[in-house]
């Protein structure tokens, strides 16, 4: 199975291109732009059987100021993929996300959920998740969420575990929220489990993708420290707090329903965080 991994060195594009091995066809942003069709045409001469499309505008608050680039990126380059995918008979693989619902639930969103995304990125996403499903004949949109791995996120230059750690390490005081639950994920975890998804190929469609478990920012910031046994004080605080330009869904953990259905299960995000925690050198 020949797989391109668009955005091969962003934090998931990484791990992608890691465990799929052999099969990856790493692409960054110097081989080709998703927002430039011309420039996917180099994939018809690749030929790859699946495309994974991991390029995206990730930071939530610039996209409030700048939501063209975000659009553009996110819904108008998912739309490009799903035309070249199209053309030369691929799977096309979309990373969505958890902000495409406005959290208002109150417990975990399955696949049947209707997304009503709160805020720019969010909507930028969503509509790359129907252009990915009307223009696709062959596709799967896995939802991620809260995603961290080695590589970090280079639109945000890192991830939040590296984050907390070495403001702890410098001794700054860590105020965290406390009022906005998620679902931390592993993006190795990520990984694996499309690659074994993709192995059984089962019904195109919507699949959430998540570690099991939810917890806040604040707890999650808890268990890092508690895990490498760091007493470090964590100060909980209101998201009103932080006056960030871009709403966040107050509860956006996902469940994997469809994967369970097929016989994928996640690891608990609990463990998955020691995993990480193991694999960068801190145990």
């Amino acid at each position: 199975m020949r797989v391109a991994v668009i955005g091969a060195n962003g934090q998931l594009g990484t791990d992608l291109v890691e465990v799929f091995g052999e099969e990856a066809i790493p692409l960054t942003r110097k081989d080709l732009d998703v927002t430039d069709f011309e420039s996917l045409k180099i994939l018809k001469e690749l030929k790859p059987e699946v495309i994974i499309n991991t390029a995206a505008y990730v930071r939530v608050d610039d996209a409030e100021l700048y939501p063209e680039e975000a659009f553009k990126v996110n819904a108008i380059g998912a739309l490009n993929v799903a035309r070249i995918a199209n053309e030369i008979g691929a799977i096309n693989v979309y990373i969505s996300t958890d902000y495409v619902f406005d959290g208002a639930k109150g417990e975990p969103y399955t696949e049947e959920d209707i997304p009503n995304p709160i805020n720019v990125y969010g909507a930028s996403k969503y509509i790359g998740e129907i252009f990915t499903r009307n223009y696709s004949k062959k596709y799967y949109i896995i939802r991620v969420a809260s995603l961290y791995g080695k590589a970090g996120a280079r639109g945000k230059g890192g991830n939040f575990v590296e984050w907390v750690i070495k403001k702890a390490n410098k001794g700054e005081e860590l105020r965290i929220v406390n009022d906005q639950f998620m679902s931390p994920t592993y993006t190795k975890d990520v990984a694996r489990t499309l690659r074994e998804l993709l192995r059984l190929r089962p019904s195109f469609g919507v699949y959430h993708m998540v570690n099991e478990g939810y917890c806040s920012w604040y707890e999650f910031t808890r268990a890092i420290f508690e895990i490498l046994g760091w007493d470090v004080r964590v100060k909980p605080i209101n998201s009103s707090e932080l006056k960030r330009l871009a709403k966040r869904p107050k509860f956006s953990a996902l469940k994997n329903e469809k994967l369970e259905k097929i016989g994928l299960k996640m690891k608990h995000w609990k463990e998955a965080l020691g995993e990480y925690l193991k694999e960068k050198g801190y145990l």
